[in-house]
């Protein structure tokens, strides 16, 4: 072949291939990279040669022929020179650099998976918290109003809100509902010190439906779900006693379960002295054919009873040995509580049970004692109680 034939071929050559790429770039369009290219060229030169020019194998000075037609095509088309000059100043990476950039790169994505997957999880937890906080508070506006003046009347007064026992009585002098009602009972401390405490006299006191040895079935857990209550969705400090103080040598015995429920609860409080609230929390008993329930919220929830002791009864007067100095504040506390279990929860509380004896109530101003369902309710029905409860609670503190 002559060399002006070969140019002449090699001419055609080069337009044949300038047209190919052309139209394989618009095809593809123009996001190629350097090694699409040159796979590409790689390809189209090797047909090319094969087919038009086979017997090439290298140029006159010595050259890969391939390599030839690829400076030519660079010459010609000025995309491919500038790949070939990026390429001069970024040379292509080593498999050890390269996989070492592909493992970072891999824990990097692992590494903002994880933070997003724990950013879903917050979110999902946080909407769960405030559902949680939108079920406990539903009722926004009392359902019933009672007019304060009707506090005036101590007979409207104890038919309403009061069971008196048998071993004692009161009179209007003794609960003047209307100076109870208006007492201040906020809490007057922050929540960066504890503020209510929790324990249960009867802590051996189960349901229905409790599991034998398993005391979160029990008025412990009762307690338990109301500690979480009162700290996550209202923000205080709680300490809850699970002290055992009925059982003697093994055994059921309430014998002695107020005097040994005094010694560790009064120890607490001295260790604690910022404990503004102290709540016993039982559950009653009742004839097995009773069942203390109602339904908050389209859930079925164990009724509450608010008992007061009074340290004073009809055969013996003031009991001396009993002294409590808190009495008013505590028939205070319990009045106030059921006036917003009327508001909000019309039918959840029992009255106010009065009865001799001191009952611990003397351990703190604001001192209550919570009879919570009865051995017939089941534990969700306790747990369920627990809900209103707390908010009744909450609004006594906060003065809403």
């Amino acid at each position: 072949m002559k060399k002006r034939d070969m140019e002449n071929g090699i001419s055609v050559l080069l337009w044949i291939l300038m047209i190919l790429l052309a139209a394989y770039i618009l095809v593809k369009g123009l996001n190629l990279d350097k090694k699409d290219m040159e796979y590409m060229m790689e390809n189209i030169q090797h047909q090319a040669l094969k087919t038009y020019l086979p017997g090439i194998t290298e140029t006159e000075d010595g050259g890969d022929g391939k390599q030839w037609i690829w400076d030519k095509l660079k010459a010609q088309i000025p995309v491919l020179k500038k790949y070939s000059e990026e390429e001069k100043k970024n040379p292509v990476m080593d498999t050890e650099t390269s996989s070492r950039i592909m493992r970072e790169n891999t824990e990097f994505l692992e590494a903002k998976l994880l933070e997003e997957n724990q950013e879903n999880a917050e979110e999902v937890e946080s909407q769960e918290d405030a559902s949680s906080k939108e079920i406990v508070n539903q009722i926004k506006e009392p359902i019933t109003d009672i007019p304060l003046e009707k506090f005036q009347d101590f007979n409207f007064v104890m038919s309403n809100f009061y069971t008196v026992d048998k071993s004692t009585s009161i009179n209007s002098e003794q609960l003047n509902a209307p100076t109870l009602v208006e007492m201040d009972l906020k809490m007057q401390g922050s929540n960066d010190q504890p503020q209510i405490l929790i324990y249960h006299s009867h802590s051996q006191e189960a349901f229905i439906d409790s599991i034998p040895g398993d005391p979160s079935t029990t008025i412990v857990g009762v307690g338990d779900y109301l500690t979480s209550l009162l700290q996550d969705t209202y923000g205080y400090n709680v300490i809850h006693v699970t002290d055992t103080f009925d059982i003697v040598d093994g055994k059921l015995d309430r014998n002695k379960a107020y005097t040994y429920a005094q010694e560790k609860v009064s120890k607490i409080l001295e260790e604690n002295p910022s404990v503004e609230v102290v709540i016993d929390l039982h559950r009653d008993g009742v004839a097995e054919d009773k069942k203390l329930v109602t339904n908050i919220n389209g859930k079925e929830t164990a009724k509450i009873m608010f008992f007061n002791g009074l340290s004073r009864t009809n055969q013996n007067g003031e009991i001396s040995y009993l002294p409590n100095p808190y009495i008013q504040e505590n028939l205070a506390f319990s009045l106030q509580m059921m006036l917003e279990a009327k508001k909000y929860y019309p039918d959840i509380a029992r009255t106010i049970y009065l009865r001799g004896y001191r009952y611990n109530l003397h351990l703190r101003p604001k001192a209550l004692l919570v009879e919570c369902g009865a051995q017939t309710n089941t534990v969700q029905e306790e747990m369920n109680a627990m809900e209103p409860f707390a908010d009744i609670l909450n609004k006594v503190l906060t003065g809403t």
